[in-house]
């Protein structure tokens, strides 16, 4: 099974981040924006990314009320984008409407749920009233998303391998908390390198620092890209 690479935009604005871009135009095929460069700049952001010849991965992780979420999916549908998250702790009701909303507006668009953040250890997930493991209740969640309609997941590489055996081999895995054997964790708390997710069954991984800001940021990338083609016996 491929593994294809997401890059991080963690910037306010393309501008900032626009001699990189044009470094790895050709080589990365998806970007993600997030909320920083999302509030700072809006839609137009989304647009500029698009027309450098990029696929978009919106991540918002949309979480409110059933008639408000279907309403921005139905939105965010008008942007050039592929992929948009919403947080499946929302419950059933809000994600079927999310996803009868995708089907009417945009069939293409995969609607990704996530589960539980690369960033909570099960201490601070126990905080929020959580007592189950995170890889306990990323399955619960994924077989609620699953069920109400969403077919792909964000979840960390740690629990790729639960979520393979408890669910249909169609659901897309998209996995942040990547990071290159010598980068450093920086804020993830569960975290697996590029390689290795690829073979536990990670359809996408996710990576932003350690691509940029490495010294080449091209180069970077492309030995990332090396490692997943390495690791799944496909073409890079």
């Amino acid at each position: 099974m491929a593994c294809d690479l997401i890059l991080v935009l963690d910037a306010p604005s393309p501008r900032e981040i626009l001699p990189a871009l044009r470094q790895l135009q050709g080589s990365v095929r998806w970007v993600k924006i997030g909320l920083e460069m999302y509030t700072a700049c809006g839609p137009d952001c989304v647009r500029e990314v698009a027309d450098l010849g990029f696929k978009v991965f919106l991540d918002l992780k949309l979480h409110d009320i059933p008639n408000t979420v279907a309403k921005a999916v139905e939105s965010a549908a008008k942007l050039p984008i592929g992929m948009l998250t919403l947080h499946t702790c929302g419950g059933r009701e809000m994600m079927q409407w999310a996803a009868k909303a995708r089907a009417q507006h945009a069939p293409d668009l995969l609607l990704l749920g996530v589960t539980v953040l690369t960033s909570f250890s099960a201490a601070g997930l126990a905080e929020t009233g959580v007592i189950d493991p995170p890889e306990q209740q990323v399955v619960r969640l994924g077989r609620l998303a699953k069920e109400s309609g969403v077919t792909g997941l964000v979840c960390s590489p740690l629990e790729i391998a639960s979520l393979r055996a408890a669910l249909p081999a169609d659901v897309t895995l998209v996995t942040p908390g990547i990071r290159p054997r010598d980068a450093k964790a920086d804020d993830q708390s569960r975290v697996m390198t590029p390689g290795e997710a690829a073979r536990t069954g990670a359809n996408y991984i996710v990576v932003g620092r350690p691509i940029f800001k490495a010294p080449d940021p091209a180069a970077a990338a492309r030995a990332i890209l090396a490692e997943l083609a390495a690791a799944t016996g496909t073409q890079a």
